[in-house]
């Protein structure tokens, strides 16, 4: 997974006010297919790159023209790591939910909804917090 280009940190932040509420309606709903499609905005963020993904077209489109410019920057290797973190809890979720295994589908949904409001409200991202305790604890290549 490459970083690509440090992103504005206003633009995360805004995707996990979106993917709240999305997690929070499909704990209401038990909804899968809505899971699936959040599973899928995940995918995109982690395996394609943030630039693409859904939420952050429309926060560069809709959203931060009406904010104006930042210098602020964010490396994109941790939210990236977040968003397959955001994946596999998503996918764990839509096929408890598909295949009637309810706790487990609820279980894994309100642990993605849990580390995407952390982000909404108070702007810590529990994925990229694990990013960098596993890249801090992993060891290093040696040089030869």
């Amino acid at each position: 997974m490459s970083a690509g280009p440090a992103v504005d940190p206003r633009g995360p932040r805004f995707a996990a006010i979106l993917t709240t509420i999305v997690l929070a309606v499909v704990l209401i709903t038990q909804w899968w297919p809505l899971l699936a499609a959040q599973a899928v905005v995940f995918a995109i963020g982690a395996f394609v790159g943030l630039k693409p993904a859904p939420y952050s077209l429309v926060y560069r489109y809709l959203v931060a023209p009406r904010l104006g410019p930042t210098t602020e920057r964010e490396d994109a290797a941790p939210l990236r790591f977040a968003q397959a973190v955001g994946f596999v809890f998503a996918v764990i979720g839509t096929v408890g939910f598909a295949a009637g295994l309810t706790a487990l589908g609820f279980v894994a949904t309100a642990f993605a909804l849990f580390a995407a409001f952390l982000n909404a409200a108070f702007n810590f991202c529990l994925g990229c917090e694990m990013y960098l305790l596993i890249k801090r604890f992993s060891p290093s290549p040696r040089a030869s």
